[in-house]
């Protein structure tokens, strides 16, 4: 059986992904008997813009799907979609509309704020990409590029806390303290106001631990997890904290959430 053919014209006074993807979605349904062409036609912000969109679409096999916040804007391409016989739809006005008689309050009628969205999504994909590539100290070049360099010996949640700090859309690079490996100079060229330690309880840390060397099938005993190499790293930990000069916070017994949280407070004091 042959296809038949379509094309679905998005029209928007901003960029048209919201009305894109609500379009993608509903095409899925035909896929198996239909081919629909998908076109943007972004950033229209008068009357014109609208009768050029709609002639076009009235001389093929066609649908309008808009997205526009200004109400005659809205109105004139229904009237004449309606005149040309062009099946459109509302995917905007009538949402705002509804919330507008719900909450008896105008909207702002500003085109392009559902794309503020959109960048926070965007934002927070890259800095959690961020969080990957300078994790455990991979690049030290991603210190001066950070947001938050977070420091602590091995098993302090840096790594979750990175993460964690990502979703809030900050940039977060962390280093472990290792008494044997020297601390990047831009550390100290940052100082204290990108940097935040992160400390823990010996006891603790050594429980940590010795369950981290059981998961990976290796012997409690090893030096990772004595007493002795714990005090060790974290009296180093301490001596880098000092010079820096940089708030520390205690991680023992506390959620991963509690600890970006405190961070969060930090940044924003």
């Amino acid at each position: 059986m042959t296809k038949q053919e379509a094309r679905v014209y998005i029209v928007s006074d901003s960029l048209g992904e919201t009305a894109e993807r609500v379009v993608h979605g509903a095409a899925i349904q035909f896929e198996d008997r239909a081919t629909i062409r998908v076109e943007r036609v972004s950033h229209v912000a008068d009357i014109a813009g609208i009768e050029r969109v709609i002639h076009r679409a009235a001389d093929e096999t066609a649908a309008v799907v808009y997205t526009l916040v200004r109400p005659e804007l809205r109105q004139h391409l229904h009237s004449l979609a309606s005149q040309l016989g062009v099946p459109h739809v509302d995917v905007m006005g009538p949402v705002l509309d509804t919330l507008e008689e719900a909450l008896g309050i105008v909207p702002q009628l500003v085109a392009g704020l559902s794309h503020r969205l959109d960048r926070d999504y965007f934002d927070r994909v890259d800095a959690i990409e961020f969080a990957v590539k300078y994790d455990d100290g991979k690049d030290s070049r991603g210190v001066k590029d950070a947001d938050v360099v977070l420091l602590g010996v091995s098993r302090t949640s840096k790594t979750p806390v990175s993460l964690y700090l990502a979703n809030h859309r900050l940039k977060v690079a962390n280093v472990p303290l290792v008494p044997e490996i020297p601390v990047p100079a831009e550390i100290f060229s940052v100082g204290r106001d990108k940097t935040v330690g992160l400390i823990i309880d010996p006891e603790l840390l050594m429980s940590i631990r010795r369950q981290r060397l059981k998961t990976l099938g290796l012997g409690a005993s090893a030096q990772y997890a004595t007493m002795d190499r714990i005090m060790a790293e974290l009296d180093y930990a301490w001596e880098i904290f000092s010079r820096l000069k940089c708030p520390v916070i205690d991680v023992s017994n506390h959620a991963v959430e509690e600890t970006a949280s405190r961070v969060l407070e930090l940044k924003h004091h």
